[in-house]
């Protein structure tokens, strides 16, 4: 995405408590001269700031023009993850456009190929066994997590059913009451005319 060089960009990442989010990302700067990005930005660092649902700050860091960051969740939801230049230059003045390519990953373990070459056969087989089960956890933790999800929206549902339904009695109640009134009314009015 494409950022001012002074902008605070966020984004929001649905996440399972007790999961690990790993972030890499670019920054590139518009160079006016040649009319294109350049490949890396020197001198340009990003602040990297995460909230949590509840609004807690877990992560407030400041990283150079390419770097990774990483967290855990500790609890399930929103977290709000917002990246800013570290430019020092006045507002009216940081006119530079900057291009941030970001990849975020949820969850994910990764998998050193090297580690494994290293070691023989039986360790190759116990540590890809090892990060299979790893990567069931994490299954198992997402499908908690939208469990969870699904059971607060269902509760959400049947409340807004319920309410629905008293007020489709409430409006029939006073619909009653007013035709009786009316009814009242006219024959009051037809007995005191004396044309009934």
């Amino acid at each position: 995405f494409h950022s001012g060089e002074r902008e605070e960009k966020c984004i929001i990442e649905d996440v399972p408590s007790d999961t690990l989010v790993i972030g890499n990302y670019k920054v590139q700067r518009w160079d006016t001269h040649k009319q294109e990005f350049l490949e890396s930005a020197p001198g340009l660092g990003m602040f990297v700031t995460v909230t949590t649902p509840s609004a807690d700050v877990l992560l407030s860091k400041l990283y150079g023009p390419q770097g990774t960051f990483s967290f855990t969740s500790y609890l399930s939801g929103e977290h709000i993850i917002c990246l800013q230049s570290n430019s020092t230059r006045f507002v009216a003045f940081a006119g530079s456009k900057l291009r941030i390519h970001l990849d975020i990953r949820v969850g994910e373990h990764f998998f050193d190929e090297s580690v494994v070459q290293a070691k023989g056969k039986v360790d190759e087989v116990n540590l890809r066994l090892e990060h299979l089960i790893e990567e069931i956890h994490h299954i198992s933790k997402e499908q908690n997590y939208e469990r969870e999800r699904e059971e607060k929206f269902r509760k959400t549902s049947e409340e807004t059913n319920g309410n629905i339904l008293w007020w489709a009695i409430v409006q029939t109640l006073i619909l009653i009451s007013i035709g009786i009134w009316q009814i009242k009314s006219l024959r009051d009015f037809f007995i005191s005319k004396k044309l009934v």
